[in-house]
């Protein structure tokens, strides 16, 4: 476990490097939705096929898998920026807004008190509606960076070029996740 722990901060601490090094501004712009998807690969692989990572993955409750949406609250930056002209309407409205509600839901399906079958009904729904807020916000933000790299130069360095690097493959590797620990809790004999 251990391992595990100084290889999740070891990739945080990559990310933070690449930032602080510019060095997503040197990689032609398909590259970066390439380096997401690469992440996501390797994060949903280890869990499927390292035993102590996937032990490690398993510990973290459900309520702790949404609330790393939190994070999510990155949508009101988004705003902001656009407010500047630092980021287009295309991606920081939609993107902004969707990731805001996301984020609050996370916190209600996690916080409010509810009923087991409640909860399980509104992480599911919470999860859809998550997971394709996120896909749909890579998918703009690499066709505006094909059409035009500089529209969205603001996602190469600090602090949102945390985003590509960390924060967004972590976001899809844990809707996946939590999709098939709803699953698994549906179906015990599916696990």
């Amino acid at each position: 476990m251990i391992l595990i722990r100084y290889l999740f901060w070891g990739w945080f601490f990559a990310a933070i490097a690449t930032g602080h090094f510019l060095l997503l501004q040197r990689l032609p712009p398909p590259a970066i939705p390439v380096l997401i998807f690469i992440q996501v690969t390797v994060l949903l692989a280890a869990y499927f096929r390292v035993p102590a990572f996937h032990e490690w993955v398993e510990r973290f409750s459900l309520r702790t898998l949404v609330l790393l949406h939190v994070t999510r609250f990155v949508g009101f930056y988004f705003l902001t920026l656009y407010a500047r002209g630092q980021l287009p309407y295309a991606f920081a409205v939609p993107g902004g807004y969707g990731d805001i509600i996301v984020a609050a839901l996370a916190l209600l399906v996690a916080l409010v008190p509810m009923s087991a079958a409640l909860r399980e009904r509104a992480f599911s729904i919470w999860n859809v509606v998550g997971l394709v807020d996120i896909l749909l916000v890579v998918f703009t933000a690499a066709r505006l960076g094909l059409a035009d790299p500089m529209a969205m130069r603001a996602l190469t360095y600090l602090p949102l070029s945390l985003l590509p690097t960390f924060l967004v493959p972590l976001i899809i590797a844990t809707h996946v996740v939590i999709y098939l620990r709803l699953n698994r809790a549906k179906d015990p004999q599916a696990g």
